[in-house]
């Protein structure tokens, strides 16, 4: 079976699907504006399900005997009290490693965001994802309802939440106590904030990730990779302001637009992945964390 792109769709189905997937649209309206864009014999619900997550095929398998995996949980005081994550690490590790932080998109810690941390630990580190819905019962099986669940959270819990993760990865008796953090789309904006909120991050690197305040800036201390995709208009248009922030506090960054990228471009489980985009980004990635964590 051929494997769809974001070729094959209207760029008016790209943008409906992207204001769905951002809580702009409720799913309702998503279905009777896209509905003029079905052809073929084809639905506006068919083009919801294409556009969807499918989880089938893991880069990585869950079992995978060269990685030690479990859920972990953690207390946040400042938090919504505790949360939980997915820890993975190589199996024969040898002495202690750094450790990254994986942040999830707005549909908290789906088997998607659990490969990419196993991807992680097979490249040397301590990979964690915390599950933000956590609090709310943890993502519950289903992308639907887990978009649903998301507005719900107190976002200043959630961010304390996050923190506390941070504080937690750099004491773990495993690691070296250097953490960076990476994240894609909402966990983008979340890569951005914890930069702005934690002079001890060694690195991060926002996907597509809202950008801070300007005003939060000059408190930035870690290195940043920063990947946006081209068509993505929603994120590059806070682009300029982050950049001139950026440099009137000479804050270390690398700024990566990909040619021809939807937002989620790094996702392999939907149409909008754009496999030569992505294995770019994360060799990227995967250097700028050996780097700068060693």
């Amino acid at each position: 079976m051929t494997r769809l792109t974001a070729d094959d769709f209207d760029p008016e189905v790209l943008k409906l699907f992207d204001g769905y997937v951002h809580g702009q649209l409720s799913r309702r309206d998503f279905l009777s504006r896209a509905g003029r864009y079905a052809v073929g014999g084809a639905t506006a619900a068919t083009l919801l399900a294409q556009l969807s997550p499918s989880f089938a095929a893991p880069l990585v398998a869950p079992l995978d005997a060269r990685l030690k995996t479990s859920y972990q949980e953690y207390p946040s005081p400042q938090g919504y009290g505790k949360l939980r994550g997915y820890l993975a690490m190589p199996a024969e590790a040898k002495g202690k490693l750094p450790a990254v932080l994986v942040v999830h998109e707005n549909r908290g810690l789906n088997p998607h965001i659990e490969d990419v941390t196993r991807r992680l630990a097979l490249e040397g580190f301590i990979a964690f994802a915390p599950d933000a819905l956590f609090p709310l019962g943890g993502y519950p099986g289903d992308e639907d309802k887990a978009r649903a669940l998301f507005p719900k959270l107190d976002q200043a819990k959630t961010r304390a939440d996050f923190v506390a993760a941070f504080d937690m990865l750099s004491k773990l008796p495993q690691a070296t106590g250097k953490v960076g953090v990476v994240g894609f789309c909402w966990g983008g904006g979340m890569a951005n904030y914890l930069a702005t909120q934690l002079p001890a991050l060694a690195a991060a690197v926002p996907f597509y990730g809202a950008q801070p305040a300007a005003a939060d800036v000059p408190r930035i201390k870690a290195p940043l990779l920063i990947h946006d995709a081209a068509k993505d208009e929603r994120i590059l248009a806070g682009w300029p302001a982050y950049e001139a922030a950026l440099k009137a506090s000479n804050i270390a960054y690398q700024h990566f637009v990909y040619a021809g990228t939807e937002h989620g471009f790094n996702n392999d489980t939907t149409p909008r992945y754009d496999e030569a985009a992505a294995k770019l980004a994360w060799s990227r990635t995967v250097a700028f964390f050996k780097d700068k964590l060693a």
